[in-house]
């Protein structure tokens, strides 16, 4: 058996500290004053105290942001690492279902539901503890959300290193889901630049876990199953301004798409396609390629040049409560999306774009998720390697000939591959597409993608799935057996539990 990977169990830093911004000339030790301020990795080892009482539940229903098959579970909102501590402690009680981490509800599927059992609301321990703005590094509470880390380190001149279609995720949601972006191919996933995090394991003890350890291979990616992320140290990558030089043209089919991606890719940092899933015949995967960099000073035109690194993202009106089911039918996909690829450009250089147009245009619509209906969506995910390309185009045929109407489908290339376990990506194409719950067949139709992805050595994205069979999961990711054997060492009892780890028999 493998050694422990768990190290000296340590306290999480748990003073409330102001913010600590270090000057280009101090070092990084010096961007905190005391134990409570330090990083994760010199934090000195002492016990945790339990407190008197544990934190108040109620038991309310619980979904992901798909907003299908809602589950009820004891909402546990901790305000301090005492009050976590004691959580997890009670959710390991005889005659409990266990309890999983929840950051902003943002993942998919049933990755942050707990049938019966727990759900941890991480969002109150919120607290940025030091930033050293001469290395780049911030260390965090994990309920920090990427949108409080632009606003606060903007200004500095740095900028999350990964950020996906959202910046309304908590970073314990990003290193649980490995979250990935438009940069996948030149950066990595999320993990990737995590030096250092406290996890909050099953027996009630705080762990430093370093990178390269088996611990945060399997904690990266591992969907809240390892512990409670409590704090990270991130390092961030630096920016001149707050805006983004995009480059944007239309391919006339999937070929197209691929054969632009490959040629030029390397080129940029962030690279996307939205792709007409309802095209066929000759336009069979005809595409909207937008790619892009962060816009040097230099590149602002003399006005902007005065506040360069502003960040004032829009917000548009909720979308309303209740919509009409079928909103998003064949019909209203199929107008929406010819008239998307008719107004793009054939080829436009260099237009100067917000960071929130960029990455997170629907973010500026709170609540968006409420247009597919009561019935909710199914987001769906998968990557194929790069000789799968055939594979690749036959998926995407299935897809046009059932008619399915993805409001929102995306193409990517990801590069190497992250060590997380259960981490998503690996070098090849990635497709994720939204359709409507209630669409008929709906389920047997992905049963089949799944097999499609399978047999072609591909995986599904498990922080979007809400309905794969257990029986794949091993021949999609390899280390499923080292991941359970890690569990079964860490959490005999198993007190992390969700609805996706009993579903998928994690």
């Amino acid at each position: 058996m493998a050694a422990d990977p768990v190290s000296t169990p340590v306290s999480a830093a748990a003073s409330a500290s102001p913010l600590v911004t270090s000057p280009p000339s101090e070092s990084a030790s010096a961007a905190a004053s005391s134990d409570a301020d330090a990083p994760p990795h010199s934090t000195p080892s002492r016990s945790v105290p339990r407190p008197a009482s544990s934190p108040g539940y109620d038991s309310v229903p619980v979904t992901g942001w798909g907003r299908t098959a809602p589950t009820s579970a004891h909402l546990i909102r901790p305000r301090s690492y005492e009050e976590a501590v004691a959580a997890v402690r009670e959710c390991g009680a005889p005659g409990r279902r266990g309890g999983i981490a929840r950051g902003l509800g943002r993942a998919y599927g049933d990755a942050a539901q707990n049938a019966g059992g727990a759900v941890l609301d991480m969002t109150g321990l919120d607290r940025i503890h030091a930033i050293d703005a001469s290395a780049g590094t911030v260390l965090c509470d994990a309920g920090v959300s990427l949108h409080r880390l632009m606003e606060v380190l903007l200004p500095l001149g740095w900028f999350v290193p990964v950020t996906p279609g959202t910046r309304y995720v908590t970073v314990g949601g990003a290193i649980g889901a490995d979250i990935h972006g438009k940069n996948h191919h030149v950066s990595g996933s999320f993990s990737r630049h995590v030096l250092a995090l406290e996890l909050l394991t099953a027996d009630g003890q705080v762990h430093i876990v370093e990178r390269g350890s088996e611990l945060f291979d399997a904690t990266a990616g591992g969907m809240g199953l390892t512990g409670i992320i409590l704090t990270a140290t991130i390092q961030l990558l630096p920016v001149e301004t707050s805006l983004m030089s995009v480059d944007t043209e239309r391919a006339a089919d999937l070929d197209d798409l691929m054969a632009r991606l490959t040629a030029t890719d390397d080129q940029y940092r962030y690279s996307v396609a939205w792709i007409d899933l309802l095209a066929r015949g000759a336009s069979l995967g005809r595409s909207v390629l937008t790619r892009g960099d962060h816009a040097p000073l230099d590149a602002l035109p003399s006005r902007r040049r005065r506040s360069p690194l502003s960040f004032r993202p829009g917000r548009l009106p909720a979308a309303p409560s209740f919509l009409p089911e079928g909103l998003l039918g064949r019909t209203t996909v199929g107008a929406f999306n010819e008239l998307w690829f008719r107004k793009a450009p054939k080829s436009r250089v260099g237009e100067l774009q917000k960071l929130s147009t960029f990455f997170h245009p629907l973010d500026g619509v709170p609540h968006w998720n409420r247009i597919y209906g009561r019935s909710g969506f199914v987001q769906y995910q998968f990557v194929v390697g790069y000789r799968a390309e055939d594979s690749l185009r036959r998926i995407v045929q299935r897809i046009s000939d059932r008619r399915c109407p993805s409001f929102l489908a995306v193409l990517k290339r990801f590069g190497e591959a992250d060590p997380g376990w259960l981490s998503f990506p690996m070098p090849g194409w990635t497709l994720a597409l939204d359709i409507p719950a209630n669409l008929p067949g709906l389920g047997s139709f992905l049963d089949e993608l799944d097999e499609d992805v399978a047999a072609a050595g591909g995986r599904v994205y498990l922080a979007k799935d809400s309905r794969l069979r257990p029986d794949l999961l091993s021949s999609m990711y390899p280390r499923l057996t080292d991941f359970r054997a890690l569990r079964a060492r860490l959490d005999p009892r198993g007190v992390f539990r969700s609805d996706l780890s009993r579903r998928l028999e994690l």
